[in-house]
């Protein structure tokens, strides 16, 4: 399994170039990332430059091992970094991973720069690694991203009661799904989701 993901990979779109976490990296993201509404539905307070640095050496050492392959999301337009996300709990046996730990700045929020990131990711996924089935899992109370999941594509699968407890207590877990047969389809809304919103811009 330590072997499936390659490393490095990197992921390049028309805006959106990912490229994996490096603590090269650490500086411009810790402090990029200080408004509260970046981290308010997130596993941790991110404002907080102690916790989020254990963070990001948490996510390379997590790397290391094969559990999972954080990314940095570049805006090629700037040059800076917008974002991070990650491909979590892989599992080579199944073919199986979800993506998750995504935060953008909200400055590119609604731009099109999530929908381009996911259609890198989920392309990476369906055509490379040949998975059967990526997964994203949300706060329930996070109408934002529920609706963002529900936009691409991703099928709704239920909620999973007091599911985990974060920083700021015990929370409820919405599942969302996309499986290969459904990829093709999928890959065209994003498409044309992201073209539309760069064209708006």
């Amino acid at each position: 399994m330590a072997n499936w993901i390659k490393y490095p990979i990197r992921l390049e779109g028309e805006k959106v170039l990912l490229l994996p976490l490096e603590e090269a990296h650490f500086e411009e993201l810790i402090n990029s990332s200080q408004e509260e509404a970046i981290w308010a539905f997130m596993p941790i307070n991110g404002t907080d430059k102690t916790i989020l640095l254990k963070a990001l050496n948490q996510a390379i050492s997590k790397r290391e091992k094969g559990e999972q392959y954080p990314f940095v999301v570049f805006d090629k337009v700037t040059n800076k970094i917008v974002g991070s996300t990650s491909y979590l709990k892989l599992n080579y046996d199944s073919k199986s991973l979800e993506i998750g730990w995504t935060w953008y700045l909200p400055k590119v929020w609604g731009q099109g720069y999530n929908e381009e990131c996911k259609y890198l990711l989920l392309k990476h996924c369906f055509e490379i690694l040949k998975t059967i089935r990526v997964q994203i899992i949300t706060w329930d109370k996070n109408l934002r991203s529920r609706k963002a999941v529900e936009r691409i594509g991703a099928k709704f699968e239920g909620i999973l009661r007091n599911a985990v407890i974060r920083h700021d207590g015990k929370r409820n877990s919405a599942y969302y799904s996309i499986i290969d047969e459904e990829w093709n389809e999928v890959k065209d809304n994003l498409i044309q989701l992201y073209q539309k919103k760069y064209n708006s811009c």
